[in-house]
């Protein structure tokens, strides 16, 4: 088995818009081992995270965080450990459109 330690993915959804952040590719699996959120406003603001198994149709029970408030210029880091099959999705949320989402960690390959 390969391993790919990575970016796996960055977001910056819109005002108050879930967007997909990144998605497991075919014939992997992924551990996602930290999600770093920054808020780049002189404002406070909120974000969610979500993961929706083959990529479904979004639903509160895929909700990890929601509505967490960030500090004006604040950062968030949370370090996980989530495993991922093929296809699940990692969808963010931002209240304000002005924060970013960075997604680390490795992809496994057969």
């Amino acid at each position: 088995m390969a391993q790919s330690y990575k970016i796996l993915g960055q977001q910056r959804p819109a005002v108050a818009s879930w967007e997909d952040a990144y998605t497991v590719p075919a014939s992997t699996s992924t551990i996602v081992s930290t999600i770093i959120i920054t808020n780049t406003d002189t404002a406070a603001s909120s974000f969610g995270i979500r993961v929706a198994i083959a990529g479904a149709v979004a639903a509160q029970k895929q909700t990890i965080s929601s509505d967490v408030a960030i500090d004006a210029n604040g950062m968030v880091t949370l370090t996980l450990g989530i495993t991922l099959a093929t296809t699940d999705v990692i969808r963010v949320y931002s209240a304000s459109g002005v924060i970013n989402f960075n997604i680390f960690g490795t992809e496994i390959t057969a």
